[in-house]
């Protein structure tokens, strides 16, 4: 869990307020992130047990979205997540909230948590760090970089780690522009 300013954590008190990036709102299934085979394992390993997880397709909703976040590199996303197949993403309740949410916020400790759900509100679009979401508690909070990634616990070198692992995890290369080794695996197998 991510620690507040001087304050009880940040992201308790928005998940108390809102359920802000842990709730979807119904019909918007198509922006929650996906999670990697890498990332559910471990969220398996520690709870121990399967429902935690939902399958939808590669809308086309889902591709724009995610084309989005990784300009210059749409073909590779659409690769990844083919159009005809699908992905998995966190399971929500019926109010949209996600069902790992307890009432102090997430109840995966932080190490187990998918590496977007550690990294937001944050995320690096072509080299640069931004806040993502203007509906989050800690990015309204804060004024400026600095005083956000300490709200949210990060330095800017382990959001730079966590980034290049989320994009790991989902099968693009580390840094936009490196060649994509998971890719060329997967077109010729050994």
């Amino acid at each position: 869990m991510n620690t507040g300013l001087g304050g009880p954590e940040v992201c308790a008190r928005c998940a108390a307020l809102t359920g802000s990036c842990c709730k979807l709102a119904p019909g918007h299934e198509e922006a929650c992130f996906p999670l990697s085979e890498m990332e559910m394992d471990r969220i398996r390993d520690f709870t121990g047990a399967q429902g935690w997880f939902a399958q939808e397709a590669n809308s086309e909703a889902f591709l724009s979205h995610m084309t989005r976040l990784f300009p210059g590199e749409e073909e590779c996303v659409r690769m990844i997540f083919h159009p005809r197949k699908h992905h998995f993403r966190l399971a929500t309740r019926r109010d949209g909230t996600c069902g790992l949410l307890g009432e102090d916020g997430c109840t995966l400790p932080e190490e187990v948590r998918p590496y977007y759900c550690r990294l937001f509100p944050l995320w690096y679009s072509r080299g640069r760090l931004q806040a993502l979401a203007g509906m989050c508690l800690a990015v309204r909070e804060s004024a400026g970089r600095a005083r956000l990634l300490h709200s949210v616990h990060l330095s800017m070198e382990r959001s730079r780690d966590l980034f290049a692992r989320l994009r790991l995890a989902w099968g693009l290369p580390p840094e936009p522009g490196l060649p994509n080794v998971t890719l060329r695996l997967q077109r010729n197998p050994i």
